[in-house]
């Protein structure tokens, strides 16, 4: 008899096994392995093929389906059985239901060619993922019930220290207002922004690649100097945030300034010497918004301010096209897409666990304004949304099995440790929920630089 908390743990693995449907089949229509097995649905009679065999990737994406399918009858069935909610039986149903037509549609693409059918099979399949994963969230509301994750103690802000500052320490207050921890994950989404373009037909030289991340780093250095600079006092006020160096007066505001536009200059110079004029202005671009409309615009005066914020992420994977392309490509933009709809999903999990210190800051993050149970619902939206993205990416670039791979590895993770956080409750939990969020982003911008530049 199936209880409550393994019908919960039912729902995720529909929700991981209709994505690996919709991962594999993107990846096997840009393929086009299907020509290797031209009749539905066994390949030229055969029940099973043998790995290493042509046809193997398109059996194995039908086989992938059956599998789909019978976890979809299982949770669908599992709802009456431990009596879940009403609306969460109709997103499976209506997932059920579509099923069937999204199965006739990729029987179809293979015996007919038509060539709109990958598009509509794909899009089929996106909307059954989105349904699993809605009656997912809905049921870990339900799992969970009220109740506001655990932050800690609500300690003070510690006091400013007073004491004159070393050489050693003036130095590493310059660097820390750089934020260099953000450095290695942005320049990655450049890197990778490159790779979609080199996998696309371009190419790019040593050269041009680290002028790039060169720039890109610079830019990040006076974003973060600016960001540094206009939120000092609501630093202050922030445990978390109170030791950083203009919080605790380590570097004049006047000197901070003058930091951060000699940072800004020498960005944008050398990325005009040694790139283009497009990626120049994209990474000067990416400063204003970080410095002014994300820090002085949204952060302080809306809910929203991390998922409009979210496009400053974004640019880098448009710097990283523009570099070798000269242009903004819709592979780019998609990529682009992927960042921007990561970043709630990543960030609101910093949020909860720090909501005490945003509060007495006056930040109006989600979960202060919104409290914690809207914050976990838009967790596992953006997530969803995220990998979907991710899915897309793959359907618009030449991405090959590695990247499949790795994607469905990481995005199950994700998803793993999010659902220990709807139900935990913890800072523990919110933290390795934030955790993987970077695994997850840092392993699919990875794979896809390994994939075009090294296999």
């Amino acid at each position: 008899m199936i209880d409550e908390r393994r019908f919960t743990n039912l729902l995720a693995v529909t929700s991981v096994a209709t994505y690996v449907l919709i991962v594999v089949g993107a990846t096997v229509s840009l393929q086009d392995v299907t020509t290797a097995c031209g009749t539905w649905p066994t390949c030229d009679g055969a029940l099973f093929v043998a790995p290493g065999d042509a046809a193997f990737v398109a059996w194995g994406h039908r086989l992938a389906a059956l599998v789909a399918g019978v976890l979809l009858v299982a949770s669908v069935t599992a709802s009456f059985v431990v009596d879940a909610s009403r609306r969460l039986r109709l997103a499976l149903g209506a997932a059920l239901v579509l099923y069937p037509a999204q199965v006739a549609i990729g029987g179809l693409t293979v015996l007919s060619g038509q060539e709109f059918l990958p598009s509509v099979h794909l899009v089929a399949a996106m909307a059954i993922f989105t349904l699993t994963l809605v009656a997912l969230t809905w049921r870990l509301e339900t799992d969970a019930g009220e109740g506001e994750v655990e932050t800690g103690a609500k300690t003070p802000a510690p006091e400013p220290d007073d004491g004159t500052p070393s050489a050693n320490s003036t130095v590493r207050a310059y660097i820390d207002m750089t934020k260099p921890r953000l450095m290695w994950l942005l320049c990655l989404v450049a890197v990778a922004g490159m790779a979609l373009a080199v996998a696309g037909g371009g190419s790019v030289t040593l050269g041009t690649a680290v002028a790039t991340l060169a720039g890109g780093c610079l830019a990040i250095g006076a974003s973060g100097t600016f960001n540094h600079v206009i939120e000092r006092d609501r630093d202050r006020r922030m445990a978390r945030t109170s030791d950083r160096p203009m919080a605790n007066d380590a570097v004049p505001v006047r000197n901070a300034v003058a930091f951060g536009f000699a940072l800004a200059v020498a960005s944008g110079a050398v990325v005009v010497a040694f790139v283009n004029v497009l990626a120049a202005a994209l990474t000067m671009l990416a400063i204003v918004f970080y410095s002014v409309v994300y820090t002085v615009i949204l952060k302080p005066h809306t809910d929203q301010n991390v998922v409009i914020g979210g496009a400053v992420g974004a640019l880098p994977a448009l710097i990283g096209w523009a570099a070798v392309e000269g242009n903004v490509g819709v592979p780019a933009l998609v990529l682009g897409g992927v960042i921007f709809l990561w970043t709630p999903a990543h960030f609101y999990n910093l949020a909860l666990v720090y909501k005490d210190d945003y509060e007495r800051a006056d930040i109006p993050m989600l979960p202060v304004v919104r409290g914690d149970e809207t914050t976990l619902r838009h967790i596992n939206l953006y997530l969803g949304a995220t990998l979907l993205s991710v899915s897309l990416l793959a359907y618009v670039s030449e991405l090959g099995w590695a990247f499949a791979g790795v994607t469905v590895a990481a995005g199950a993770v994700f998803i793993y440790f999010v659902v220990r956080l709807h139900r935990e409750r913890t800072r523990t939990a919110a933290m390795r929920a934030f955790h993987s969020s970077n695994a997850f982003l840092g392993a699919v911008m990875l794979v896809l630089a390994i994939e075009t530049f090294v296999l």
